[in-house]
């Protein structure tokens, strides 16, 4: 089969799963460097974008670099190809190789890192720990002929309306008479140029969230016998999905911390972890964010966690923690790698079928060394 997938299909993809509308201000996700046209055939996952990485990329034929950190974090002023960055940039244009990043987004998106690391330690019915956005949700409102109602309601929902909760396809209808008198240079679907139409129609309605709008329109105005087609759309007061940076939840198996910090080093594979606390405590309720999260120990504490996983700890932090009581592991900020199989699997499903194919970086971009 012939590839057709662009460097930007594959950045709608992870915008499915991560919006960059759930990105902190602060941070700098999406195109990196490169085009947005290209065709793909190699896509490399990775944490970061570093040198070695980008010699990987370039030893390996790869197309696109779908990065968590982003290598661009502040807008440049020069780019000195003496400098390391600089060399990456030059390196990654004389090569043709686009870089893209998911990275904020990633943390706060529902199966983004922070969920990815609830499943792989067993912590269950997990929640938002830091509540950061509301999905924004629209109801639609369309108005059909009654020969095709069926055919607009099975693409609205095949383009991702309808989902309330568990359930799928939820739409209402209302039956009424349309008008239109089709004027000069129309080709209408139902009537006569100039004459005035009464039409039996059907008003159907239901609801959809703003990351599918756009596809949800498609989708109707393409299923749509009409030439224009008529319809509404209204944004609603209704909660959408949650999102927020870190995860609150109960270990499946509680167990005592001493074990909960070895289950921690095995399943996330990291050589150690820096622990305060109490190591003989049980460890039922826990609160977890990849990356950098010291500032959040307090909402955990609130939340009643037991324990608080999170990187790049300060001494200072620490003893805050300490002293109220929370235990803290931190394991490091490099167990965020687990995104990088669940990026694949997730790309895999979708491009196998145009022979993309998708690859892990095989460079260890951890700093430190464990001695």
């Amino acid at each position: 089969m012939k590839n057709k997938q662009t460097n930007s299909d594959i950045f709608n993809l992870m915008e499915n799963w991560a919006p960059k509308n759930l990105a902190y201000d602060w941070d700098n996700v999406g195109l990196q460097v490169g085009t947005y046209n290209k065709q793909v055939k190699k896509v490399m996952i990775t944490l970061d974008v570093l040198e070695t990485v980008v010699d990987e990329a370039i030893d390996k034929g790869v197309d696109l670099i779908i990065a968590h950190h982003p290598l661009l974090f502040k807008p440049l002023k020069q780019v000195n190809i003496e400098s390391v960055q600089g060399r990456i940039i030059h390196k990654l244009i004389q090569h043709n190789i686009t870089v893209y990043a998911s990275h904020t987004n990633l943390d706060t998106a529902n199966g983004g890192v922070n969920d990815i690391l609830c499943d792989l330690l067993g912590i269950g019915s997990s929640k938002v720990l830091v509540h950061t956005a509301t999905e924004k949700l629209y109801k639609i409102a369309v108005f059909v002929p009654k020969s095709h109602m069926h055919n607009i309601r099975e693409a609205l929902s095949e383009g991702g309306a309808g989902h309330i909760g568990n359930y799928s396809h939820c739409t209402f209808q209302s039956e009424g008479q349309g008008t239109f008198k089709p004027l000069e240079g129309t080709n209408p679907y139902i009537g006569s140029q100039d004459e005035l139409e009464l039409v039996d129609e059907v008003k159907i309605e239901t609801i959809v969230q703003e990351k599918k709008l756009s596809n949800v329109i498609r989708a109707m105005i393409k299923a749509h016998p009409y030439e224009e087609v008529a319809y509404d759309i209204f944004p609603l007061q209704n909660k959408g999905e949650a999102f927020g940076i870190g995860r609150i939840g109960k270990l499946d198996s509680p167990m005592f911390m001493e074990e909960f910090c070895e289950h921690i080093k095995e399943v996330l594979d990291v050589p150690t972890v820096r622990f305060t606390g109490n190591l003989t405590k049980k460890v039922d309720k826990v609160a977890i964010l990849g990356g950098s999260g010291e500032k959040y120990i307090h909402t955990a504490k609130q939340q009643g966690a037991d324990v608080y996983i999170t990187g790049d700890m300060s001494f200072h932090m620490a003893q805050d923690a300490w002293q109220m009581g929370l235990s803290v592991i931190d394991p490091g900020h490099y167990i965020e790698k687990v995104m990088k199989k669940a990026t694949k699997q997730y790309l895999d499903k979708i491009l196998k079928k145009d022979n993309v194919e998708v690859i892990l970086s095989e460079v260890n971009t951890e700093p430190f060394l464990f001695i």
